[in-house]
């Protein structure tokens, strides 16, 4: 009984890295999606479900690791850091789930440059943070979390950059009534895929927080 108020502090590290891997994985399918993207012989449909599937799956862990948090006595670092870190990775799942799904709701059927450039700084920016988190878990892992979170900002700016050009592109050429909903479409989906970066870096800033505070 005296396990379930004093858990092993691996728990709740354990339950952030499996939320970090479902993140991952997640990440990789919607840089499939956007690479294959207007491919005859593309996956979409099956990408699109896997993403989903994932963040399905990154909920049950999420709830998982709310009750731990609920039911324990001591946690290995502070209550609000843990709960505040899980609720930010939620976020940048419910928002890869929604640039996924973007491509049947916006009926996009085309990649552009600068959707699979977005696309590949989430994953790249979705790596660095699941290597955040493993490394949380270290007593040692000070130095590889500090170089994991300055790559999440440098791909943020990276983010940020492709986003401003990609909708100034889009709007610098007058066109029909066809071409005007298309460019909105697709800003609504730049800025989409832009905020999932944006979601890494929050959770970063995160993580240099309780790095900060359990030096």
């Amino acid at each position: 009984m005296l396990g379930n108020v004093m858990p092993h502090r691996g728990a709740f590290f354990n339950l952030l890295a499996a939320h970090a891997d479902r993140l991952v994985a997640s990440a990789n399918a919607t840089l499939r999606l956007f690479t294959g993207l207007g491919n005859p012989s593309g996956q979409s449909e099956l990408l699109i479900e896997e993403v989903n599937t994932n963040e399905a799956s990154a909920e049950r862990v999420k709830a998982d690791f709310i009750k731990l948090l609920y039911e324990s006595f001591t946690t290995p670092i502070s209550r609000d850091q843990l709960h505040t870190l899980i609720l930010d990775l939620d976020r940048v799942l419910n928002t890869l789930r929604r640039a996924a799904n973007a491509v049947n709701k916006y009926n996009i059927s085309d990649s552009t440059p600068a959707a699979r450039t977005l696309a590949s700084l989430a994953a790249d920016a979705c790596l660095h943070l699941n290597r955040a988190i493993v490394a949380l878990a270290d007593r040692n892992g000070g130095a590889t979390i500090v170089e994991q979170c300055r790559a999440i900002d440098a791909l943020e700016s990276r983010a940020s950059m492709t986003l401003r050009e990609a909708v100034t592109q889009l709007f610098l050429h007058e066109g029909d009534e066809a071409a005007a909903w298309h460019a909105i479409r697709m800003r609504r989906l730049y800025f989409t895929q832009e905020a999932v970066v944006d979601g890494c870096r929050r959770a970063a800033h995160t993580i240099e927080e309780i790095l900060i505070e359990n030096a």
